[in-house]
This record gives structure tokens, C-alpha cells and sequence, in this order.
């Protein structure tokens, strides 16, 4: 079996303009809408701890009703996802 060893781009010089703070939680939120969505359409419903299962999963609430380590995934995971559209030298800017 082969090793996989990961391979992301190098974000670690970048960072991300205050202004698009707004922009890292709206997409914060839609991870995790996007998550759930996918779930449900699996047929996971909520429920008060993860059971593979029964197909039940906490997190399975708005992303405003989530804990707060919940929301910082969420919120790492677009941060990074932005910081690695401006590694590959692509501006963000409102329209």
C-alpha cells in the first residue's frame, strides 16, 4: 500500500485582508451548510452524539447553533481555501 503524504499549497506567506472577514464566515457557513446537505440527503438526521449507525450527528444544526471549536473548522477551512486562491496569484475583489 502506498504512503500518501498531502500536498497543499504553501499558504503559510499569506494573509488574508481584514475586509474579507465577512467573506470567511459567509463561506464558513456554507461548508458547513454544504456538509449538512449532504448528509441529510444520506439520511443523517440529528442527534445528541455521532453514531455511524443510527446516521445521527450533533452538528447537523445551523451554522449559528454550532459550538464554537465547530465554527473555527468551519472558519479554518475557508480561510485556508482563500488564502490559497491568492498563492496561485488570483486577486478577490467585490464587484
Amino acid at each position: 500500500m502506498k504512503t500518501y503524504t498531502p500536498n497543499p499549497i504553501d499558504t503559510s506567506a499569506i494573509s488574508l485582508p481584514s475586509e474579507l472577514a465577512p467573506v470567511v464566515e459567509r463561506l464558513a457557513e456554507h461548508v458547513h451548510d454544504k456538509w449538512a446537505q449532504e448528509r441529510i440527503a444520506q439520511g443523517w438526521t440529528l442527534g445528541p452524539e455521532r453514531n455511524d449507525q443510527r446516521k445521527e450527528h450533533p452538528s447537523l444544526v445551523p451554522y449559528n447553533e454550532l459550538p464554537e471549536l465547530e465554527k473555527v473548522f468551519d472558519r479554518s477551512t475557508a480561510t485556508e481555501s482563500l488564502k490559497a486562491v491568492l498563492a496561485m496569484g488570483w486577486r478577490i475583489e467585490r464587484k
